[in-house]
């Protein structure tokens, strides 16, 4: 196990718009980049999801939608857009709660999050009138990227991508993943031993989860740079799904 770590963010991807592929830019970013070098295989791609999401046109118009009552009452309390509420309430499967100005709903894929994903920074030219909707499919979408950069440079790399979320009971947000290609997304140690030798019966670590925190110190909020290869962190590379990460409702404490 590596006691060291090393993120790093490369220039050279543009602004991203519906129909780019990614994938090709990725790779070409990766392959130019001096600071990147050559790519290990202890190297893990992270992606954020913003990108991901107008490349493949995850987008909503907001000058086309007609919010619907609630929404706008809501707005009108809350200072909010009535649209980007109408389109939060869309993608929703689930409201899980919808007080003080917040939403938080269930989404297609599972997540429990503020406003199902739906996001109006960093949307490029169109910001106001565009938000970003998660990508439908965020594993596919990471599987595609692997492949690229497989193709292109020969290297297999684990990809995650990540989003950010807030927290219960903390303020501040911190990126996870939202979806992975390549390694396994947990690592259950239970029934090993810890360093004193007792045996642990709870721990399960969320490798794709703190991959894509430790990324995100590297890529901030507004800097153009999307994309992070962070090296030597302990994984297991494996065929997981970002689903292994989401806790069932019957198991959740606070449902």
């Amino acid at each position: 196990m590596s006691s060291r770590l090393e993120v790093v963010a490369p220039d050279g991807i543009p602004e991203i718009a519906p129909g780019d592929d990614l994938p090709a830019l990725i790779a070409g970013a990766l392959a130019d980049d001096r600071e990147i070098g050559r790519l290990r295989d202890d190297d893990v791609l992270v992606v954020t999801q913003k990108i991901v999401s107008k490349a493949e046109g995850a987008l909503v118009d907001l000058t086309t939608v007609v919010p619907r009552p609630e929404a706008v009452a809501f707005a009108e309390r809350f200072d909010r857009d009535p649209r980007q509420v109408e389109v939060v309430l869309r993608e929703a499967v689930r409201v899980v709660r919808m007080e003080r100005g917040v939403i938080i709903t269930e989404t297609h894929h599972g997540l429990i999050c503020a406003n199902g994903g739906v996001d109006a920074s960093n949307v490029g030219p169109a910001t106001g009138d565009v938000v970003t909707l998660l990508p439908r499919d965020p594993d596919a979408s990471a599987g595609r990227i692997r492949a690229a950069v497989r193709d292109r440079l020969g290297v297999d790399l684990p990809v995650v991508v990540s989003d950010s979320f807030g927290r219960p009971w903390r303020w501040g947000i911190v990126d996870v993943a939202i979806g992975v290609s390549g390694l396994l997304p947990l690592e259950d140690l239970r029934g090993q031993p810890d360093h004193d030798g007792r045996v642990m019966r709870s721990t399960v670590r969320a490798v794709a989860d703190e991959l894509a925190s430790t990324a995100e110190l590297a890529l901030g909020k507004s800097t153009g740079r999307p994309v992070a290869r962070v090296r030597g962190a302990q994984i297991t590379r494996g065929e997981g799904s970002i689903r292994e990460l989401l806790m069932p409702r019957e198991t959740d404490l606070f449902p």
